[in-house]
């Protein structure tokens, strides 16, 4: 008997030990769809209540639907609309998001992107490959420059109430960046559209500008050339 119960001890520590094949963490706070269709537009999450914040990266919206939030290993932003060509970016933990996306990565492999990969469905496509070799969910980032990128800025008017992703998105600001160097923070996720993808993409991808006086929700981007962080396994 006491053999058999080292035995079960022994396979306990295998399979604990298996169990997590990446440095990668990934929780989320509140669903998109939730926001999108019911309207909770309230903040469910702050952000200086993600007690580990070594290797902290996350995103998502901020509370009400007035900015866009992005944590990049452990440094918080929050970008918020001036005008239609300007933004305030700002260093800041104490806002809250009604849906967040969040994990932490210390170590990660770094790689070229091949040549081909000029815009998001090219990486998509690489990742896509990637994924088979990764626990999913998982965080990735690529540094480097782009040609153009399209990001948004979140900027519902005050009372405002949502039942669509239309009216959801009412107020939005698009920005227009050409031959800027940049960071992109994102997710990936084949089993959670709706919750922190859009139904068509199982990427969720925020841009910050290296001198960090512009980030937003990434929509279109044209890379010139850049290098792709994964977890490392």
């Amino acid at each position: 008997m006491f053999r058999n119960a080292i035995y079960i001890l022994f396979v306990f520590f295998l399979v604990s030990c298996n169990s997590s094949t990446s440095t990668s963490s990934v929780k989320v706070s509140g669903e998109m769809r939730d926001v999108m269709w019911k309207g909770e537009l309230q903040g469910k999450v702050l952000l200086d209540t993600l007690n580990n914040k070594k290797g902290l990266y996350g995103l998502g919206p901020a509370e009400y639907l007035r900015g866009e939030l992005l944590v990049v290993d452990g440094k918080s932003f929050i970008s918020t609309v001036l005008t239609d060509s300007t933004m305030n970016v700002e260093k800041k933990y104490n806002v809250k998001a009604p849906f967040f996306v969040y994990g932490n990565v210390t170590d990660w492999t770094k790689q070229n992107l091949p040549e081909y990969v000029k815009n998001m469905s090219d990486l998509e496509d690489v990742l896509n490959n990637k994924a088979e070799n990764l626990t999913k969910p998982f965080i990735f980032k690529l540094k480097g420059k782009v040609k153009s990128a399209d990001i948004h800025i979140q900027n519902l008017p005050k009372g405002s109430k949502v039942s669509s992703p239309k009216e959801a998105h009412a107020g939005q600001i698009n920005y227009k960046l050409e031959n800027e160097a940049v960071e992109l923070i994102g997710f990936y996720s084949t089993d959670h559209k709706g919750v922190f993808t859009h139904h068509d993409t199982n990427m969720h991808i925020h841009l910050i500008t290296a001198n960090r006086d512009k980030m937003g929700h990434l929509d279109a981007v044209e890379i010139e050339e850049m290098q792709l962080f994964l977890p490392k396994r």
